[in-house]
């Protein structure tokens, strides 16, 4: 239990994981804590796993967008490794150096995002983005915040010396996002609690079948497959493969991805 809880909340399971929810006092506040428990698949270590999506990233970027994936990607490696990985448990559903088109025209990149809620996370040093930042590159990051704010995305930054020595408390942040942002929205709350709750669990995943959606809800074949079928017609899921008639595998539809964005 981390070390400022002061009293564990809940504990239920979550798909194949297990969320423990604490109730956190801190500097006279008080907030929640969503915390999940994952083991990495095949027992790989954090290094190799980013490693490797790293090399999955650049294979199938093109343009300035690999131009930026080939340039010193230390503070995003780190970033991937002390946090994202071991809050989220898998890196399915990021995308590095995202290209972000601003109303202006101008491309702009995020270092790492984050697709199924639409955040942005970075990790700068002092010295080269503060020490040696220009008055024009200065302004230029003003445009590009505004930009993704714009865009509807959340824009989470972290330094590198908070990294370093606050680990923990960066973690933390992430998964008090996680808990506003991804798991109920106004807009979710409207919907029918299936449907609800297939989209929370299935947040997490890039693509499932009506036998994930049976587990995650403890539903019935049928009512599992009339679910998909619903969801699929009011454009909250869309399909992955097969036929007119037969689909075994889906995805979380825009329109479902942006009822997750909302606060």
């Amino acid at each position: 239990m981390n070390e400022h809880a002061r009293e564990a909340h809940a504990a239920c399971s979550y798909g194949s994981e297990r969320l423990f929810v604490f109730r956190n006092s801190i500097e006279g506040g008080t907030f929640i804590v969503v915390k999940k428990e994952k083991r990495h698949n095949g027992g790989q270590t954090a290094e190799s796993i980013v490693a490797a999506f790293i090399e999955k990233q650049r294979k199938t970027a093109k343009g300035q967008r690999l131009e930026m994936l080939q340039r010193d990607l230390s503070g995003t490696i780190k970033l991937l490794t002390d946090l994202l990985l071991p809050v989220f448990g898998t890196l399915e559903g990021f995308h590095l150096e995202y290209e972000i088109v601003g109303t202006n025209g101008i491309k702009l990149y995020a270092d790492v995002f984050y697709e199924p809620l639409g955040l942005v996370f970075e990790c700068d040093g002092y010295v080269p983005h503060v020490e040696l930042m220009t008055r024009d590159r200065f302004s230029f990051e003003r445009m590009r915040m505004r930009t993704f704010a714009l865009g509807g995305y959340m824009y989470f930054p972290f330094s590198r010396d908070e990294l370093d020595k606050k680990t923990e408390m960066c973690r933390r942040a992430v998964y008090e996002v996680l808990g506003k942002r991804g798991r109920g929205g106004a807009g979710l709350r409207d919907l029918p609690v299936h449907e609800r709750e297939l989209l929370r669990m299935a947040v997490d995943v890039s693509i499932f079948g009506p036998a994930d959606v049976r587990e995650w809800l403890g539903i019935r074949e049928e009512k599992a497959r009339l679910l998909l079928r619903s969801m699929t017609q009011s454009q909250l899921l869309v399909r992955v493969g097969g036929g007119e008639r037969r689909c075994h595998r889906y995805s979380i539809a825009e329109q479902g991805k942006e009822l997750l964005r909302k606060p």
